[in-house]
């Protein structure tokens, strides 16, 4: 099929390669003229595990294109992607004016019937206010499919090249059909790919990650609780995973969640209840639970050292918000390092990946190292943020010597406790029973 995708960031960039992986002819169109022209020699934006081989191979083999030019693209394709941003706005809301922006480009390009996929996270009624926006440039008619991703950062490739299931959102049975055909070879496993109104499938992403961030918030606060009655939270997701009816997946407590995705979503989710009359209550604890999560570590550090920190300083291991991508974007990390210069700390963290970023972000507010190692070096302590698996089997030895004290904060519980206390650790994780 011939498809464009307007929309170069993470969610159209991936989705755009991804198509094209399966032989389908792309075009990729982006208004910012330094990304399209740094995309066209091949260098990727992003940081995603598997996306550059992919992007590299489908551009040789012709299948994959970045251009500026809207009209290109619209002309071209019968399918059209808006895989544009959508902010919040000062209320919670999702700002939609570049999904309204893009849908009037579309309009007024159009030379042909053409079927607008929504890709975007967009609140319910957005399909029907792009296909308002792209009649009023043009006669050609028009389909619009609401169709969210379902991308975690980090194995976002693989989510997409296999997807637990496909949402459609449409009333034509023929657009239906078109859509079944283009996700068919995504779906070969016999994974749904599920038809419903557009609104229904807009609803569908919010509640998703709201519901995924919940059962985060929930585990949390069982953490809390854990460390207070001397339990282990580790023995209590086992226990409760192992129900079928509950399952294993987001059951990690630790320093709370960040990205680009559950925080957005949910206040947008919370303000389209509340101009619906229906505030939902429950997003509200979920919402500031996390925020309290965030300084848990910080919270275990004033517990050990007192709340003045001044002239310590803590190695902080990990700064994107989450393993194998550079993302910083609301990461616990963000809070914690603001927590720690408040109270006097110093700070010298590593991340695998998010150095650029963090000094982007934080400049020299911190100090910053070539190695988790490096960081430790006259350390009074470290404090884990994100559970990079070069961290979880370090040379603890090695540790102990660089370090001013054997003081560990592990925000992620991905190191043994017992083993660390033996050795002479002082070693605090989340939910472990140790306060």
């Amino acid at each position: 099929m011939h498809i464009s995708v307007v929309g170069t960031g993470y969610v159209g960039l991936v989705g755009a390669t991804c198509l094209a992986e399966m032989g389908n002819d792309v075009i990729c169109v982006d208004r910012d003229r330094d990304k399209i022209e740094k995309l066209n020699k091949e260098i990727i934006p992003i940081y995603e595990p598997g996306l550059d081989e992919m992007v590299e191979r489908n551009v040789e083999e012709n299948r994959l294109s970045f251009t500026t030019d809207v009209e290109h693209g619209v002309k071209e394709s019968k399918i059209i992607y808006i895989s544009v941003g959508t902010p919040p706005d000062e209320d919670g809301s999702a700002d939609l004016q570049h999904v309204l922006s893009v849908a009037r480009d579309i309009g007024r390009h159009m030379n042909e019937y053409k079927i607008v996929v929504n890709k975007s996270t967009v609140p319910v009624g957005t399909a029907e206010k792009v296909r308002k926006e792209i009649l009023s440039q043009t006669d050609f008619a028009v389909d619009v499919v609401s169709n969210p991703e379902f991308l975690k950062e980090g194995s976002a490739v693989d989510d997409f090249m296999k997807p637990d299931r496909v949402i459609v959102g449409t009333d034509s049975e023929e657009v239906a059909k078109v859509m079944n055909d283009l996700y068919a070879p995504f779906v070969r496993t016999n994974n749904p790919i599920l038809v419903m109104s557009n609104r229904s499938a807009e609803l569908t992403k919010y509640v998703a990650n709201s519901l995924l961030a919940t059962r985060i918030s929930f585990m949390n606060e069982i953490a809390n609780l854990c460390d207070r009655i001397n339990a282990d939270v580790r023995d209590v997701r086992r226990g409760i995973g192992s129900d079928r009816r509950i399952g294993t997946s987001f059951l990690f407590p630790g320093v709370g969640f960040g990205g680009s995705c559950f925080p957005k979503d949910i206040r947008a989710l919370q303000a389209t209840s509340k101009e619906n009359g229906y505030p939902l209550r429950i997003l509200n604890a979920v919402t500031g639970v996390n925020s309290e999560q965030k300084k848990i570590l910080v919270a275990k550090a004033f517990s050990h050292f007192g709340k003045d920190l001044s002239g310590l300083r803590f190695a902080l291991w990990g700064l994107s918000f989450k393993p194998n991508t550079d993302d910083m974007r609301e990461a616990s990390s963000l809070t914690i390092i603001s927590e720690l210069l408040d109270k006097g700390a110093e700070v010298c963290a590593f991340d695998p990946k998010a150095m650029a970023n963090a000094r982007h972000i934080l400049g020299d507010s911190i100090d910053y190292a070539d190695s988790n190692y490096a960081a430790l070096k006259g350390a009074d302590a470290l404090m884990v943020a994100t559970e990079w698996t070069e961290f979880r089997e370090p040379d603890f030895q090695r540790m102990m010597d660089l370090m001013k004290a054997p003081v560990v904060f592990d925000g992620r519980n991905i190191f043994n406790p017992i083993k660390l206390r033996d050795m002479g650790y002082t070693y605090y994780g989340v939910g472990r029973g140790e306060s």
